[in-house]
């Protein structure tokens, strides 16, 4: 009977069991089609990574599956990979391609060579606005400082701007009309300066509530300098995760005008938790 490895790391995070959690199938090669789905549903975390040899100009080829869906692009399975592949490479910088193109990651580390920190450049989203902005905020039971619009960088996530931090924290949505709504992630944030608070509800990717939202970090700094509340090129610490008892911490910046983005840029920690294999029949 095969057996097929993997890692857990918790992601945007330096502290074992915070952050948010993703499992990475280091060689998926001989894991049939038909399991890949299957084992990110047995594993329930919001995303598993399969790993394969790279087929453009990166170190490896990703997978990523939720447990109900595979996503071209998302943020925490992307930095979690680049720490679980990364830590015995020794790069300054691994390059994983993923459904939406290579996504470069540089990789930081401390005086013993332990990894700190990875940033990562994120495909630039496409934006638009949100048709059903009044009936989400209906369900929210909020109103937002500024334009509910959708970012799309392969995952589809509705960003709504609140008042404040403790708005955000008070958010006790109606999680099966949420569903019904369009996009894939409806994310709540506010605050000021470089320090943000954020909340993700992701029904339809089987995920109630994301601990950790990196594919959400890139376009909320990119929402926050359209709207003039940061400056282009600034970075900003997100906060995310603590209702749901995994604290997480966020960097992300962006580069460009209202008009052009040029560059996106999210970053963090993380830590392999756990190892582990599966044994199953192909």
């Amino acid at each position: 009977m095969p057996s097929f490895s993997y890692a857990v790391a918790d992601v945007f995070t330096r502290r074992p069991l915070e952050g948010n959690q993703v499992a990475v199938f280091t060689d998926a090669r001989e894991i049939p089609e038909h399991r890949l789905q299957q084992l990110a549903k047995e594993l329930a975390l919001s995303e598993t990574v399969f790993v394969y040899p790279p087929e453009a100009d990166g170190h490896a080829r990703i997978r990523i599956f939720t447990p109900a869906t595979e996503l071209p692009f998302a943020g925490h399975p992307v930095l979690g990979t680049a720490f679980v592949l990364g830590a015995p490479m020794q790069l300054p910088e691994i390059r994983l391609e993923t459904g939406k193109g290579t996504v470069p990651i540089t990789l930081e580390r401390g005086e013993e060579g332990r990894l700190e920190l990875g940033r990562m450049t994120q495909p630039i989203p496409a934006i638009e606005d949100y048709p059903q902005a009044d009936e989400l905020l209906a369900v929210l039971g909020v109103e937002a400082r500024a334009p509910v619009e959708l970012y799309d960088n392969g995952v589809r996530h509705v960003l709504v701007l609140l008042g404040s931090p403790e708005e955000v924290a008070a958010l006790a949505p109606d999680i099966p009309a949420v569903k019904r709504l369009p996009g894939d992630a409806v994310n709540c944030f506010a605050g000021s300066g470089a320090s943000w608070k954020t909340r993700m509800f992701g029904p339809t990717l089987g995920m109630d509530e994301d601990p950790a939202t990196g594919s959400a970090a890139g376009p909320i700094a990119c929402h926050l300098a359209r709207n003039g509340l940061i400056a282009w090129c600034d970075e900003i610490e997100l906060t995310q995760g603590v209702e749901i008892g995994r604290p997480s911490t966020l960097l992300a910046r962006a580069d460009g005008t209202a008009e052009s983005i040029d560059r996106v840029e999210v970053g963090g920690g993380a830590v392999v938790v756990a190892r582990g294999e599966f044994r199953i029949p192909s």
